[in-house]
């Protein structure tokens, strides 16, 4: 009996072992869900955008890819050993998002939220083995918003490709059109690709299918390359084809016809088109092996059993590293909130409509009010718009300053971004020194722009917390290093302009001394709106 009885012994001891396994996962699961609050509540407000509402789909479809690859992995019920990869993922993923959480920037935390899932995934199958499911650990990037930096540059991006292709389609069907940055110029009728119109809620789903594509994919490593980046050649086409459509609608039957249209294809027509033309490819891509395969089996699309695997779940160990996690979660959770969180400090300064109208043998003429459009986009909280002249020089520099009181409500728009989207072309573009005394001393922006055989020579420079920089990413770590040692959020930028009168270099060189003769009279005063 003792013999018949010890399988019985060891069966319960193996289901005991498992059923604590599952609660230390459990443990870690809620522990980690309270602690990374700050990164669901970022991505829930970014998933309610156009742009990111195929969100909530990427988190599943992470899990079928993980089950789906999981059917490939045999049980292996002895003991790993291999987990210390997974720890230090965990350690790491928790201080990242507790800085995050110090310095109230939630998208931080969210990217903690993914190195989390690789770390439980390594902690459950150890580095040998789990490190095998990174394609849908790494899946889980396009559920996370664009930096807005980023977002910016490739919306304005986009949206210069798109009106230059929709003009070019146009163009072929004889519509006479002109475009000017990105206002298609129909004649009667102007069309405005617009920020909504860069086809960026098209591109990030795209990217996600296209990449689900290439991981499904059984063939050649070329042939999943070819899928993975033909999303956004895909979407850049169909989104040109749409605002070229609405082109001929308007030029045909009025402006008022192409809302309806417009709002028709900017959902799932657009995104079905691109989705056909993916599996397009791929059909194209098997039809070009020497093997005979279909698509279905190409695409490996079966999906029985996937279910199943989410019961290997009983497998799993309450292992040291595991129990060890799982307190540091449920600890971090608890002492959250009794550490002391950094406040935030209203800074006083004066609005830049008291900014005096003679600086320094300058007169400033008056403040321009920007389109409301363009101050909606600019989400500055304070700006000036206005022309300045030196007594006796008829060229004027345009002085724009934007100062914004909380960078998590938005950010710098820097000019990079901003004037192609105006139909500037940014011809030159460099850093230099600015031209003051040593102890003032800084980098700023020297561009030079052009549109038509207009050109203009431009300064822009970064101003945060007392500090000037050229440089977006600086100005970025010296926002995070301000806000951790002061509590300021605040940010600002400057921007010059003046024309460059000839194209030789006696125009160039008027233009260069104005401007330097204004940043040097400017700058004493801004202290006082900028500090």
């Amino acid at each position: 009996m003792d013999k018949l009885s010890s399988p019985q012994t060891t069966l319960g001891a193996a289901s005991a072992l498992s059923t604590w396994g599952m609660f230390w996962l459990l443990v870690i699961t809620l522990a980690s869900f309270l602690f990374f609050e700050d990164g669901f509540s970022e991505l829930l407000s970014a998933w309610r955008l156009p742009e990111y509402s195929h969100g909530p789909l990427i988190p599943v479809l992470s899990l079928f890819l993980f089950l789906r690859q999981l059917k490939t992995v045999p049980i292996d019920t002895q003991s790993v050993c291999d987990r210390r990869p997974g720890v230090a993922l965990l350690v790491f993923a928790f201080a990242l998002a507790l800085i995050g959480k110090l310095v109230q920037i939630g998208d931080i935390v969210a990217y903690a939220m993914i190195l989390w899932v690789g770390a439980v995934v390594l902690l459950s199958f150890g580095w040998q083995q789990g490190r095998q499911f990174w394609p849908p650990v790494f899946h889980l990037i396009y559920m996370l918003p664009l930096p807005i930096g980023l977002y910016y540059g490739v919306s304005t991006y986009l949206q210069g490709v798109s009106s230059e292709l929709g003009v070019f389609f146009l163009q072929m069907m004889n519509v006479p059109v002109f475009l000017d940055g990105n206002i298609i110029d129909l004649g009667v009728y102007k069309l405005h690709v617009a920020e909504a119109c860069s086809g960026l809620r098209y591109l990030f789903p795209i990217l996600s299918f296209s990449y689900i594509f290439a991981v499904l994919y059984q063939g050649p490593v070329w042939h999943k390359a070819v899928l993975l980046i033909a999303a956004a050649p895909i979407t850049i086409l169909m989104n040109s084809v749409r605002i070229a459509i609405a082109g001929v609608i308007v030029n045909n039957y009025g402006i008022e016809y192409v809302e309806g249209f417009s709002h028709f294809f900017e959902g799932w027509v657009i995104f079905a088109a691109c989705i056909f033309i993916l599996f397009l490819l791929a059909w194209t891509l098997v039809l070009l092996r020497r093997d005979k395969i279909s698509l279905t089996d190409a695409l490996d699309l079966e999906t029985s059993g996937v279910g199943a695997q989410a019961m290997r779940l009983q497998y799993l160990a309450p292992s040291a590293a595991l129990v060890f996690c799982s307190l540091l979660a449920v600890s971090l959770t608890i002492l959250w909130p009794t550490i002391p969180k950094l406040e935030t400090h209203t800074i006083s300064r004066d609005p830049f409509a008291l900014f005096p109208s003679d600086i320094d043998g300058w007169q400033a003429g008056h403040q321009r009010a920007l389109d409301p459009v363009i101050e909606q986009v600019l989400g500055a909280d304070d700006y000036y718009s206005a022309e300045i002249r030196q007594f006796g020089d008829q060229a004027p520099v345009d002085l724009f300053m934007a100062w914004y009181r909380d960078q998590n409500d938005g950010g710098v728009h820097s000019p990079e971004v901003c004037l192609p989207g105006a139909g500037w072309e940014i011809a030159q573009l460099n850093k230099i020194d600015a031209p003051v005394s040593p102890e003032m001393a800084f980098s700023l922006n020297r561009a030079i722009i052009q549109k038509g055989t207009t050109r203009m020579l431009v300064y822009f420079w970064f101003e945060q917390q007392s500090q000037r920089t050229s440089s977006g990413l600086k100005a970025k770590l010296l926002l995070l290093a301000g806000k951790v040692r002061y509590g300021r959020n605040d940010s600002a930028i400057v921007r010059l302009i003046t024309p460059i009168s000839s194209n030789d270099d006696e125009g160039m060189i008027q233009a260069e001394n104005r401007l330097n003769e204004a940043t040097r009279s400017i700058l004493p005063q801004l202290p006082r709106f900028i500090p």
